[in-house]
């Protein structure tokens, strides 16, 4: 088994993020030369992208800070491996951790002009509202259509999380605050056949899911994220439950 001095090091006497140029040479040596990660893809890969983001979250609500820069360290590894399994490909579709990075430094750049171009801002409030106007400007130029506020939220994602960013988006677009009451009928604005009265119509919410939603939002105004404040409390609950056990054994 190799030691460390066996190891590209690249970092020495030269700029931070060198040993990210490390980690790229060594996950080509392990995609040449381990069977398990020759064998991966994308797909068989994606449960471990989820798996280590829960990891890295866990770490930074334990409070250490060494094992949350670990966990860092894994979800990098993902990002990394995921654009060297798609260097491979050869049908035009490839690209490499280069395009990755390149792709988020334009994007950082674009959406930043008050950083890297004229454009002056008042705050951080109106920073999201450059952000979210300059988003919104970029999916009408992709789709040719003007789109939704919404595009782009993953409805994969754990509930509570979900409802946080709609709620968030939403509101940050100016949507009513009032489509937000699940209990109540959308309006109409007078006309009957018009897609909000057929949402409020087609979309059946139970009492217990509206109030979960209205609950996410009270979170919100409180400034507190509502899906790590349960995390919190599910945590809680398992301690106490471990206690019960071990006092129990006793």
């Amino acid at each position: 088994m190799p030691d460390a001095s066996d190891m590209p090091d690249a970092s020495d006497g030269q700029v931070e993020g060198a040993r990210l140029l490390d980690l790229v040479v060594v996950m080509d040596r392990l995609r040449t030369g381990c069977p398990w990660d020759a064998k991966q893809t994308h797909e068989s890969l994606a449960p471990y992208l989820l798996e280590e983001t829960y990891e890295a979250i866990d770490a930074l609500d334990s409070g250490d800070p060494l094992a949350f820069r670990e966990e860092l360290g894994d979800v990098l590894l993902q990002v990394v491996f995921h654009a060297r399994v798609a260097a491979e490909r050869a049908d035009g579709t490839g690209y490499t951790i280069d395009d990755v990075a390149d792709g988020i430094i334009q994007k950082l750049t674009r959406r930043h002009p008050h950083v890297f171009g004229d454009v002056t801002v008042s705050g951080a409030e109106e920073v999201k509202a450059n952000w979210d106007a300059i988003k919104a400007a970029e999916r009408q130029a992709a789709s040719g259509e003007a789109g939704s506020m919404l595009d782009g939220i993953p409805l994969a994602q754990p509930a509570l999380s979900l409802a946080t960013a709609l709620q968030r988006r939403a509101e940050r677009a100016g949507a009513p605050a009032e489509l937000a009451d699940l209990t109540s009928p959308v309006p109409a604005d007078g006309d009957e056949t018009s897609g909000a009265a057929e949402a409020s119509r087609a979309d059946e919410v139970s009492e217990m899911g509206a109030e979960l939603f209205a609950l996410a939002g009270r979170a919100r105004a409180a400034g507190l994220d509502p899906e790590l404040e349960l995390r919190s409390a599910a945590r809680a609950y398992r301690n106490r439950v471990q206690a019960w056990e071990r006092s129990a054994r006793s």
